[in-house]
């Protein structure tokens, strides 16, 4: 385990990759700052970024915060569920499924824990799911300011980052959480993708402008 600034948030990422079969996990303070992180990491500024009519208002937020273009995509009847691509990029919209060996290879899935509809109620936090060691690397620097795990006075500042680092009273809840994704022989459990109904977003002129 690497030298981290706050150990506790460090053993709650290793139980997420763990339990959803991610190589690496970079936990946050909400999934709406995961998506913008793995977005940016993707270098979308310019593109065109496709997404569900019908999703949470921050997911075209984050895209055109990112320097993205928002297309929407017809959803049939007034819910989505589960997770969905951002297409055009490699990043996925998972913040209404959390489940035992969830993860899709080559991707950075972005889950939630915010909020009382998910299976994984902490109140508020997110993380991004990824097997890309630069990206793991890039995403614990981006959330911490730019940062390096080790104390400001020795650091040496050369990247712009941001303030998106998960409370660490958060992941020691979320250690404890963990066990009830568990059975007693020590099997993951499994959840069902959530479903839940969302606006019509295309519907505003403030994503598409």
């Amino acid at each position: 385990m690497s030298k981290g600034v706050y150990k506790v948030t460090e053993e709650f990422e290793k139980k997420l990759s763990e339990y959803t079969g991610a190589r690496y996990v970079v936990t946050v303070d909400n999934a709406s700052n995961a998506l913008f992180l793995a977005l940016k990491y993707e270098k979308i500024e310019g593109k065109e970024i496709t997404i569900p009519s019908r999703t949470y208002p921050s997911v075209p937020c984050e895209i055109i915060h990112a320097g993205g273009k928002v297309k929407f995509e017809p959803v049939e009847g007034k819910t989505i569920k589960g997770a969905y691509q951002l297409k055009n990029t490699n990043v996925w919209d998972s913040a209404l499924r959390f489940t035992a060996d969830m993860y899709i290879p080559n991707t950075h899935m972005c889950i939630s824990f915010t909020g009382p509809y998910k299976h994984f109620k902490l109140s508020k936090g997110g993380a991004i799911l990824t097997d890309n060691s630069k990206a793991y690397l890039w995403f614990k620097r981006a959330r911490y300011s730019g940062r390096r795990e080790c104390s400001y006075h020795d650091d040496h500042f050369d990247m712009l980052g941001w303030n998106f680092y998960m409370m660490p009273e958060l992941a020691a809840r979320g250690l404890l959480l963990m066990n009830q994704f568990y059975s007693m022989d020590g099997s993951k459990k499994h959840n069902e993708d959530l479903e839940l109904p969302y606006p019509d977003l295309s519907k505003f002129q403030i994503y598409t402008k």
